[in-house]
């Protein structure tokens, strides 16, 4: 695939509360949210962005995960992992060059360590506090996800290298947005067609923090989450991107999944 191209994939659900998602709402009413990733393909190589969940947790959830899965419950099936669902489209492991992570959090890491041509790409703080997690934080991380020897790590340094653009020609460009985890960055991708789309990944979950109604339900920081949604909003007016938000299960019906794509 030499061609530019953005898909869209997702390894299942997860169910949660709507306390989860919208931080002090719902009433603890049931929640069902999508754990979206994506494929770029691109001319000097394709990037896989975050990879949903391990497939590898599925025999095992809790002593894979841990005690999340009480409060994020995966829906899914191994077919849903992204190294099959690669497959599908005729890709195999060694055909993906990047692995870009919007954060370690595990529903977003499971592609580390299956591809084994590929340079991962994450912000230095959040793969450092991802080993060492304050106490609130410590569940959301699997660390046999990130503690893998032998992966090639390329480290971003926070504001030091905001809208790194991998290739040199615009299309991919990581953009730091720190507060739904110390090191979290979202993408901003150009399309030759279709333009940009900003793939705001957990620093939005949904329209209800991209509009400022409300906080998301895990956070290690408000002031900076507030300010990251702040700094998106003005990317996508200035580029009249279209926001993707990270888990939001009113807007994820709306986008064209793989095997379809945007180009």
């Amino acid at each position: 695939m030499s061609d530019i191209r953005l898909y869209f994939f997702q390894s299942g659900t997860q169910r949660c509360k709507v306390h989860d998602i919208r931080m002090n709402q719902g009433g603890g009413a049931d929640y069902e949210i999508p754990v979206p990733w994506f494929l770029l393909t691109h001319p000097k190589g394709n990037v896989l962005l975050d990879g949903g969940l391990a497939a590898e947790g599925l025999s095992d959830p809790r002593g894979y995960w841990g005690g999340t899965v009480d409060i994020f419950r995966p829906v899914m099936t191994p077919e849903q992992g992204c190294v099959a669902q690669l497959a599908a489209l005729g890709l195999a492991p060694g055909d993906i060059r990047y692995v870009a992570l919007s954060h370690l959090h595990s529903d977003h890491t499971g592609a580390i360590g299956r591809f084994p041509h590929a340079t991962h790409i994450v912000q230095r703080r959040e793969y450092e506090y991802a080993f060492t997690p304050d106490w609130f934080a410590a569940g959301a991380y699997a660390r046999r996800d990130f503690d893998r020897p032998g992966l090639d790590w390329c480290f971003l340094e926070g504001d030091a290298t905001d809208g790194f653009d991998l290739f040199g020609d615009g299309t991919f460009r990581l953009v730091f947005t720190p507060g739904h985890s110390v090191g979290h960055q979202s993408f901003l991708i150009t399309l030759p067609h279709s333009g940009a789309w900003l793939l705001a990944a957990d620093a939005v979950y949904t329209l209800d923090h991209w509009n400022e109604k409300a906080l998301p339900g895990f956070l290690a920081s408000a002031v900076d989450t507030v300010r990251s949604v702040a700094k998106l909003r003005a990317l996508a007016e200035r580029t009249g991107a279209t926001l993707v938000p990270g888990h939001d299960p009113e807007v994820w019906p709306r986008f064209r999944l793989a095997p379809g794509y945007y180009d």
